[in-house]
């Protein structure tokens, strides 16, 4: 962890005040002034603020329902943060772990654990995701095999190289779908039903690995113990 997220972490004060307390020479890990706010620690290191031995709060991990028309980031731009409407506190520290876009709906996991989230993200991975699929366009019957058949195979997308991991899809109407992915490329599941000429109208995400989205849209919860642990299992 970086040494200002670390004194963030530990106390009440903004980032701004960390760096200015580190680069005046006031915080001191294992007995050695630190001057640099991008030094690594650890937190089984001693680090000391003013004399005061520092002990960082413990790591969070949120599930968010996700509105749309918000980003998965701390601060607003061209649409507002999902976190802007959450009680949530210091919702500033956290980060989410596999964005969605502006208009997509669904689960959302955010913690402030960097080496949590980076096991949900990492392509080796394989961590499984569901979506359901709103389609502008009717699915035929006659489709319904091949495309299974299709996105159980891979798919070749635009710009990509290697063809999709293998997903499974299901139809469970003429427009709606849920598909099964373990992989998260750049607008993956509509660039996936492009690619067998339908266009995506509506998104949305209801599992992550073992953690399935269980609260009212704009609201949150913290994760279980054995939903936290079910990422460090698969790991």
């Amino acid at each position: 962890m970086r040494l200002d997220k670390f004194v963030c972490k530990s106390t009440k004060f903004s980032r701004t005040q960390a760096v200015e307390y580190i680069r005046a020479g006031k915080v001191v890990v294992n007995d050695v002034a630190v001057f640099v706010e991008s030094v690594q620690v650890h937190e089984n290191n001693s680090v000391t603020l003013k004399g005061q031995l520092l002990v960082p709060r413990a790591f969070r991990y949120v599930m968010i329902h996700k509105p749309a028309n918000t980003i998965c980031s701390n601060v607003d731009e061209a649409y507002p943060s999902l976190f802007s409407a959450l009680n949530l506190e210091r919702s500033d520290e956290l980060h989410v772990a596999g964005r969605l876009d502006a208009n997509t709906t669904g689960l959302v996991l955010a913690t402030d654990d960097g080496r949590w989230s980076f096991d949900i993200i990492r392509p080796q991975q394989h961590c499984k995701k569901v979506y359901r699929v709103g389609l502008s366009k009717v699915i035929e019957k006659a489709q319904t095999i091949d495309f299974t058949s299709r996105f159980a195979a891979g798919l070749k997308l635009q710009g990509e190289a290697e063809l999709t991991r293998p997903a499974q899809l299901n139809i469970l109407g003429p427009r709606e779908a849920l598909l099964t992915i373990s992989e998260g490329k750049f607008h993956q599941v509509k660039r996936m039903f492009a690619s067998v000429g339908k266009r995506v109208v509506t998104l949305h995400r209801e599992k992550i690995g073992e953690v399935t989205l269980d609260i009212e849209v704009g609201t949150w919860r913290y994760l279980t113990a054995a939903e936290v642990a079910s990422f460090k299992d698969e790991a």
